[in-house]
C-alpha cells in the first residue's frame, strides 16, 4: 500500500466534528467504541470453535480457546506467581474482544497460563498441541518445563507435548516477546505508534490454540499439486518419522462421496493418482474433491519387479526409492484398521501465464484460459478484534460480499489469516494473492526500498534468515489451497532486498503457481517473477507498460476515501484517504470512472489483473467499500456487481 508523505495531492484529511475526546491510560492502547455485529456476541464458549486444519482433519481434537490468565513483565523479571487477570484467547492483548487492550513494549514479556486435562480416551497416544499463530517469539512451558520454542507471528506451530504431561490437570504457559516496529521481523502493518496506513501492534496468541491425540507414527504432512494437463493430482504424504516395510498408506480422491482414484504406497513416497475427466476449479465452480489418508499395515511385501534396489541394511533389506518404487504395494493387502487418518480437500486448477487476448502481451491464465483477475486489496484487520477475525461467520460475510460485488479475486495484504478462512475462499471460489507479511526497521530508512531507488535494501543476515524462514514456512501451511493462485514476495519496497533470489526460492518452493516478487515501487526485472506489478493512486491512473515476459498488473489503485459517521475508529480525529469523496454518489462515480479505465486497459493494453484499495475502512483509514464493522457498503453489492460485469463479458 502507497505512502508518499510528499505527495500531498494525492490524499485527502476528512475533518470530523469535534466529540468529546476518550483518554487511553499510559499502559493501554487506543480503543474506539466501535464494534462489529458479530464481536458483540463473543463469548470464552464460542471463540473460535470450528476445526482449524480443514485441510489435515483429524476426528479427535481438544479446543483450547476460551479464557486464559495473563500478565505482562518487564523482560528481566522471571515469571510472574500472580498474573494480571483474564484474557480472552485467540484475541491479541491489545484487541477489545481480548478483555484487556494493553499495550506491550519491546522491554515487556506477555505471559498465558492455563490448565488443561487431557481425556482418558487419549491414553496411549502422542499429544500434540498446535499454535495457529503467535505474534511473534514463543517459548512455550507444561507443567514448569520448557517444550519448545517458536520465532514467526504468521505460521502455525506444534509441540509434541507427551512426555511432559502428568495424570490428571496439567499448566501451560506461554512467555511472548515482541519488538514489531522496533525491529525489522516480518510484521505487516503493525506500527507501535499507528498511524495513517500503519495500524495498532499486535502482540502474543491471535488464531486457535488446540490438541490432537496421534499415534506414535502418524501422518504429519500432506502436500497436493494438481496437473490438469495430465489428468493427474500428486499427493506427498510424509510421516513423522521413517517407516518400516510393512506400514503403507492408502490415498482415496472421492466426488460427492464416489471414490474418484485410490492408491496403496509405501509411506514418505510421492503417489500420482489419475483423475479422470476432471472437474476443473475456478470462480464460476468452486468444485472440491474430497481426500482420504490412511496409514495401514500391510502383509510382507515383495517387489513389483526384480530391478528394486536393496540396500544393505538388515538381513530383509530395506527398499530404496528408485523409479520402480511407486508401485511397491500395487498388489498388497492392508492389514486391519489403518492406525491413522486424515481427512482434507483438493481442487484441480492450474494458475499460469500465456499469451492472451492482447497479441504479445502475456496474460493470467487460470486453467490454460484468460481470466481478467478484478481484485481488492484486503487487510484483514477488525475493530474489535484486529488481527483476528471475530468470528467466522464474520469472515464468511466479508468474502460473501466481495463475491456477490463481482470481485474474482483478494490481495490478502502483507498478513496472513486462519486457515479456515482459506477454506471459505476456497469454498467460494474467491482467487486469492497472498502477500507476505513485510519486515523492515521503522527507524531505519535504509531498509526501504523506494520507487526511484537504483538497488535494493541490504539486510542483517539474521533479519534474512527470519524473512526467510517465515517465507518458506507459509507457503508450506498454505499451499494445498486452490484459491491461492500467486505468491507476493515483497511490497513497495519495505525491506525489499534480494526480490530475484526470493522469487526463484518461491518459484522452486511451489512450481505450480504465479509468483509476484516485488508489487509496486523498484521492479528489479523478468527474472524470478510472472507479473510486472505497479501501484498508482492518481486520479488518472498510470498503466504498466508491455512486458514480453511477463503478465502486467496493477497491484493497487484507487483508495477513495469517504467518512462515514457512526463508523469511524476515531470519530474526534482526522480520518485518511488517498482521495476524497463528497458523498457517496461521488463515491461511485469516482469509483466507475476508474474502473472504466481499468475496462479499456484490459482490452486494449492486456492488463491482467488490477486491485482496488481497499476491502474496508481500518483504523484512521476510509479507503473501504465498507466501513470498518462491516456495516455500511459505500456502493451496494449487487451495483459494484453491475459496474464490473464489461470486465467479464466476452470478446467478439
Amino acid at each position: 500500500m502507497l505512502m508518499r508523505t510528499t505527495a500531498m495531492s494525492m490524499l485527502a484529511l476528512f475533518h470530523i466534528p469535534a466529540a468529546m475526546g476518550q483518554t487511553t491510560a499510559p499502559d493501554h492502547v487506543y480503543a474506539s467504541d466501535l464494534i462489529t455485529r458479530w464481536g458483540k456476541t463473543v463469548t470464552a464458549d464460542n471463540a473460535w470453535r470450528s476445526y482449524p486444519r480443514p485441510q489435515l482433519r483429524r476426528d479427535r481434537w481438544a479446543n483450547l480457546n476460551g479464557n486464559w490468565q495473563y500478565a505482562i513483565r518487564p523482560e528481566t523479571d522471571p515469571a510472574p506467581t500472580m498474573m494480571d487477570g483474564t484474557i480472552l484467547v485467540p484475541f491479541a492483548v491489545e484487541s477489545k474482544l481480548s478483555g484487556v487492550g494493553r499495550r506491550v513494549t519491546p522491554s515487556d514479556r506477555l505471559w498465558y497460563k492455563r490448565h488443561f486435562d487431557v481425556p482418558a480416551d487419549w491414553r496411549g497416544q502422542r499429544i500434540i498441541l498446535h499454535f495457529g499463530a503467535v505474534d511473534y517469539q514463543s517459548v512455550v512451558f507444561v507443567n514448569g518445563a520448557i517444550v519448545g520454542t517458536h520465532r514467526g507471528g504468521s505460521d502455525p506451530f506444534s509441540l509434541d507435548v507427551t512426555d511432559y504431561l502428568k495424570a490428571g490437570g496439567n499448566e501451560l504457559t506461554v512467555q511472548v516477546a515482541d519488538p514489531t516496529s522496533a525491529d525489522n521481523q516480518p510484521r505487516g502493518k503493525q506500527l507501535l505508534k499507528p498511524n495513517t496506513i500503519w495500524y495498532t501492534a499486535v502482540t502474543g496468541i491471535w488464531q486457535t490454540v488446540w490438541l490432537e491425540p496421534v499415534p506414535a507414527l502418524h501422518i504429519e504432512d500432506v502436500r497436493m499439486t494438481p496437473d490438469i494437463d495430465q489428468g493427474e493430482l500428486h499427493v506427498d504424504v510424509v510421516l513423522n518419522h521413517s517407516a518400516s516395510d510393512s506400514d503403507a498408506v492408502r490415498i482415496t480422491a472421492l466426488s460427492h462421496g464416489k471414490v474418484v482414484a485410490s492408491t496403496l504406497l509405501r509411506a514418505n513416497r510421492r503417489a500420482t493418482l489419475p483423475i479422470a475427466g476432471a472437474h476443473l476449479w475456478s470462480p464460476d465452480d468452486p468444485f472440491l474433491y474430497d481426500l482420504k489418508v490412511q496409514l495401514v499395515k500391510v502383509a510382507d511385501p515383495v517387489p513389483a519387479t526384480k530391478d528394486a534396489i536393496v540396500s544393505p541394511h538388515g538381513a530383509r533389506g530395506r527398499w530404496m526409492l528408485n523409479s520402480t518404487e511407486r508401485d511397491f504395494y500395487r498388489d498388497a493387502v492392508a492389514l486391519g484398521t489403518p492406525s491413522d487418518t486424515v481427512t482434507g480437500y483438493f481442487a484441480m486448477r492450474k494458475s499460469s501465464i500465456g499469451p492472451g487476448p492482447v497479441a504479445g502481451q502475456p496474460a493470467l491464465l487460470l486453467n490454460n484460459k484468460p481470466l481478467f483477475q478484478n481484485g481488492v486489496l484486503d487487510q484483514g484487520w477488525w475493530p474489535d478484534g484486529l488481527l483476528t477475525p471475530p468470528s467466522e461467520d464474520a469472515m464468511r460475510f466479508e468474502l460473501g460480499f466481495l463475491k456477490k460485488a463481482g470481485f474474482n479475486m483478494l490481495r490478502k495484504h502483507i498478513k496472513v489469516e486462519p486457515e479456515q478462512y482459506y477454506y471459505e475462499a476456497d469454498r467460494l471460489g474467491i482467487l486469492i494473492w497472498q502477500d507476505m507479511p513485510a519486515g523492515f526497521d521503522d527507524e531505519s530508512l535504509d531498509q526501504l526500498a523506494r520507487e526511484q531507488s537504483q538497488e535494493e535494501a541490504l539486510m542483517p543476515i539474521s533479519a534474512m534468515n527470519e524473512y526467510e524462514a517465515e517465507l518458506t514456512r507459509i507457503i508450506n501451511a498454505l499451499r494445498n489451497h486452490p484459491s491461492i493462485v500467486t505468491w507476493v514476495v515483497n511490497n513497495e519496497g519495505w525491506g525489499q532486498y534480494a526480490s530475484t533470489r526470493l522469487g526463484k526460492m518461491v518459484r522452486n518452493l511451489d512450481p505450480s503457481r504465479i509468483v509476484d516478487k516485488a508489487s509496486g515501487w523498484l521492479d528489479t526485472g523478468d527474472e524470478g517473477s510472472n507479473i510486472f506489478d505497479i501501484h498508482t493512486y492518481d486520479d488518472v491512473l498510470r498503466v504498466p507498460a508491455n512486458h514480453a515476459a511477463r503478465a502486467i498488473a496493477i497491484g493497487e489503485y484507487g483508495g477513495v476515501g469517504l467518512p462515514v459517521a457512526g463508523h469511524l475508529w476515531f470519530p474526534e480525529r482526522q480520518s485518511w484517504g488517498y482521495q476524497g469523496a463528497a458523498d457517496t454518489a461521488d463515491f461511485a462515480k469516482r469509483y466507475t470512472t476508474k474502473l472504466d479505465e481499468i475496462i479499456r486497459q484490459a482490452r486494449e493494453n492486456g492488463l491482467g489483473a488490477a486491485v482496488y484499495t481497499q476491502t474496508t475502512d481500518v483504523e484512521g483509514e476510509v479507503n473501504g467499500l465498507l466501513t470498518y464493522d462491516r456495516e455500511v457498503a459505500k456502493i451496494p453489492a449487487d451495483q459494484l456487481a453491475r459496474i464490473h460485469a464489461p470486465l467479464f463479458q466476452r470478446r467478439e
